[in-house]
């Protein structure tokens, strides 16, 4: 990321003045890439050193061009270290317009771009964008920030300045500093990837740093209830009421699908008569603003009517009681305690929990799992069809009794 700079002094002895005095220039170099800078300082020929790049005399007046010599190479070192802390790129255009004091073209700034963007996804909230989706990238504002802070010591930077090294050192530091595990990584440098596509799209950026770099998540396993283990929560007696509020309102997400922000949204105008005359959530995912039609059955049905005069329901317009996402998931744990749960449960476990033992282990077809779902793509759904063993099982069950069903050959010994 940080270019240093190179320095020299020269005598041109081809721009000799009529007294045979030769001007001494500076040279920056970057690279193979190189500028000169005129001092405006004149010397005999024969008294400047070739190969130690100042005056070989020494009298008084020689000393006094050294010391100025010492002077402009020190203040070409403080104008980079000016563009480093600036967050800006070295560059033999930008020294040579901060040593003449004129302007360059303004550099783009990489936090200033990614402030625009959100600042713009906020006003769309509701709109195109929801307020998750917003937080996400807010804190993957803050994220970039602070690992820039930790890495460069710089707040901002030039996004001419991005490269494969910015990347990869951004994923080693969410993963070592912010505890991160990989799909986590994953979906901040995500956040972060289409911030330089912003720039690359309006012309900004030349080059893509993150070409050659792979963002691939992992297949993790997700938990969900067996159905012998969403019996015994339903059928606990739990004496304390904020335990059996959590329990309803999970087992209404076990039959529902519905993910927290869906159902802590859910109001009694998302309850609708089906073509079959049977009532139906008809409302749209929070996360991906797609359209969700879920039957309800009995038991959903029997939570909803347990809360419909409910006074925290009724203030709220809301169809159920819902606490915030970290007092569901920490009195979760008491539930999973108290029912000799040994499975890490979290409310999501419930959506997984209706995509298989309620869904795919009863038979229901993987596509019509996905549309209640409300997945996209049929691929995200065909992961839960992928983990269960229980309806592999039925099947290669069904296929031995249709096997021992056929007459069988009969041997005949030699």
């Amino acid at each position: 990321m940080r270019q240093t700079i190179s320095v020299k002094f020269f005598a041109r002895r081809d721009r000799a003045k009529e007294d045979g005095l030769v001007p001494i220039f500076m040279r920056i170099g970057i690279g193979l890439k190189r500028i000169n800078i005129i001092t405006k300082i004149y010397v005999k020929p024969a008294d400047w050193s070739v190969q130690n790049c100042k005056l070989k005399t020494n009298n008084e007046e020689s000393r006094r061009i050294n010391k100025m010599l010492e002077a402009f190479k020190l203040k070409a070192f403080d104008l980079q270290r000016e563009l480093m802390t600036e967050g800006k790129e070295v560059s033999l255009e930008n020294i040579k317009a901060k040593w003449y004091g004129t302007s360059v073209e303004k550099s783009r700034m990489l936090m200033e771009v990614f402030k625009q963007h959100n600042d713009q996804m906020k006003a769309l909230i509701n709109q195109e964008f929801s307020p998750l989706t917003f937080e996400r990238y807010e804190t993957s504002f803050r994220h970039t920030q602070e690992y820039m802070r930790w890495k460069y010591q710089i707040d901002d930077i030039d996004i001419k300045q991005l490269n494969y090294e910015f990347i990869s050192n951004y994923e080693f530091w969410l993963k070592s500093q912010r505890k991160c595990d990989h799909n986590t990584t994953v979906k901040y440098l995500s956040n972060f990837k289409k911030i330089v596509h912003i720039c690359i799209k309006n012309g900004w950026l030349d080059r893509d740093p993150f070409v050659g770099f792979k963002m691939t998540k992992r297949e993790v396993e997700r938990p969900f209830l067996v159905e012998e283990e969403l019996t015994r929560i339903v059928e606990e007696d739990f004496k304390m009421p904020r335990l059996r509020q959590v329990r309803d309102i999970f087992i209404f997400c076990c039959y529902t699908g519905l993910a927290y922000a869906d159902v802590k949204k859910l109001t009694r105008e998302e309850i609708t008569t089906g073509i079959d005359g049977e009532k139906w959530i008809w409302t749209s995912r929070q996360k991906t603003d797609t359209a969700t039609r879920v039957p309800l059955l009995p038991r959903a049905l029997e939570i909803l009517d347990r809360y419909k005069e409910d006074a925290q329901c009724l203030n709220k317009g809301r169809l159920l009681p819902v606490l915030s996402n970290q007092k569901m998931n920490n009195y979760l744990k008491e539930i999973s305690d108290a029912c000799e749960i040994t499975k890490k449960m979290t409310f999501h476990t419930a959506r997984h929990t209706f995509a298989t033992t309620v869904t795919l282990s009863n038979g229901v077809p993987i596509e019509t799992v996905g549309k209640m779902l409300g997945h996209k793509n049929l691929k995200t759904t065909q992961h839960y069809a992928k983990i269960l063993d229980l309806k592999v099982s039925e099947d290669m069950m069904k296929l031995r009794n249709k096997l021992s069903a056929k007459p069988q050959p009969i041997t005949t010994q030699q």
